[in-house]
């Protein structure tokens, strides 16, 4: 079963480009990254076609919705975090036609679910996804080379995305000749999201894991492959804990073998099942660490 199914009901056509871009997932990285970013683009703008307390920023393509500070109200800084790096990579594979790793293709995916996920529980008049909602990994293992895509198709319907810039502005302008249809939409959405807003949202976004995403998209961009068992999750020692023992998230090495920075922006996950099995050990200080004896 998709881990959209949840859309089917009220978002059909967020959830045809969400379940396409998993069944991607495993046969084009490329192809993925594409339809993540269009679920992304078509459930943006879904929102702010029937969201009344949503405002038009000055143009209406994806990123300028996105950056619209009415809708990272709405969304919070977790969801937008998750829509903006999917967008990003959508770019880097579509118009930029940069290689996308099949992690980088599941990642998407799995970022989608919960921008899904926030789109249904905020938006939807009848059926609401529980808050407890979970996505399974295992969907993504799935396998049918038939369904894989040719860039040329992926080229052709970004083109068309494109060039629906613009109607949304058009549409929304004049709300005096909104058509009842749309103004009886508008008025149950805003309801359902007043709604929705005094409920506390417990679902588990995963923010820490979207930090590293798109932290190591950046790196990758720069130059840095991160394909090397040493370039993550480094072993490190003098660490302020009754073990002495921690790690960095990220070495960046010379090409003489020695570490020409480091970095540290977070707890890594390694270092957190790590401290979790031990009871008796302190909490690791959020500081740099030095790498000794290399």
């Amino acid at each position: 079963m998709s881990n959209f199914a949840f859309l089917a009901a009220e978002f059909p056509a967020v959830h045809d480009a969400a379940v396409e871009a998993e069944r991607q997932a495993a046969v084009s990285p490329t192809a993925a990254a594409f339809f993540a970013g269009k679920a992304v683009e078509v459930a943006v703008k879904w929102a702010f076609r029937t969201d009344p307390g949503l405002k038009l920023p000055y143009q209406d393509n994806i990123s300028a919705l996105l950056h619209e500070p009415s809708f990272r109200r709405a969304a919070g800084e977790a969801v937008f975090a998750k829509a903006r790096y999917i967008n990003t990579l959508r770019n880097r594979a579509v118009h930029e036609e940069k290689t996308i790793s099949a992690g980088d293709a599941a990642g998407a995916v799995k970022e989608l679910f919960h921008v899904c996920f926030w789109l249904a529980r905020t938006y939807a008049r009848k059926s609401k996804p529980a808050d407890g909602l979970v996505f399974d990994a295992s969907v993504l293992s799935r396998r049918d080379e038939v369904l894989k895509k040719a860039f040329v198709q992926l080229k052709a319907q970004q083109a068309e995305l494109d060039a629906k810039n613009g109607e949304l502005t058009k549409l929304l302008t004049d709300k005096q000749n909104l058509d009842d249809e749309l103004k009886q939409i508008r008025a149950a959405v805003a309801a359902a999201r007043k709604v929705a807003e005094t409920r506390p949202d417990t679902h588990n976004y995963n923010e820490a894991e979207t930090r590293d995403r798109y932290i190591d998209l950046l790196l990758r961009e720069a130059g840095w492959a991160l394909d090397k068992p040493d370039d993550t999750e480094f072993p490190v020692d003098g660490m302020p804990n009754n073990e002495g023992i921690g790690f960095v998230d990220y070495v960046l090495w010379g090409a003489d073998g020695k570490p020409l920075g480091w970095s540290r922006p977070s707890v890594p996950a390694r270092m957190r099942a790590w401290a979790s099995s031990r009871p008796n050990s302190t909490p690791i200080a959020s500081k740099h660490a030095t790498a000794s004896g290399r």
